[in-house]
């Protein structure tokens, strides 16, 4: 249940001309690596929440449904460490810990704002071809 720690590391970079035009299909293409990174269901969630001002852990943490804190944790440090996700430390006791969206985060989060729509206008239509799948089997 849930995405496994070892899913959520940063996969090492792939030798590739820094040339060559970037191309998704090709197993070798940097790209494929941010595929990966974004394909997480909870930086899927997380990402379009972030679009907005600032916000702290508890706050994210009541926002996603089924989330851990332990998920929520490694989440947004693996979309920090590939700068989507920018952690502002505000050094105060108690400690005070908003994240935000860097640039990149901004860019990309209009588009997974749309996938998400996407999933919550089609999900009946996918369960029903998921039932006629099973009745045909």
């Amino acid at each position: 249940m849930g995405i496994e720690k070892s899913s959520l590391k940063t996969p090492e970079p792939v030798a590739h001309e820094a040339n060559a035009a970037a191309d998704v299909w090709n197993a070798s293409c940097p790209s494929r690596r941010v595929l990966e990174l974004i394909a997480n269901k909870w930086a899927l969630l997380l990402i379009p929440l972030l679009r907005g001002e600032p916000r702290r852990n508890n706050e994210l943490l009541r926002q996603v449904g089924g989330i851990s804190q332990k998920m929520l944790t490694q989440t947004l440090r693996e979309l920090e460490r590939n700068g989507l996700v920018l952690r502002d430390d505000h050094r105060t006791v108690p400690p005070h810990v908003a994240y935000r969206l860097s640039a990149l985060g901004l860019s990309l989060s209009k588009t997974l704002l749309a996938v998400d729509r996407w999933a919550e206008s089609n999900h009946a239509a996918i369960d029903r071809a998921q039932q006629e799948a099973r009745a045909r089997l």
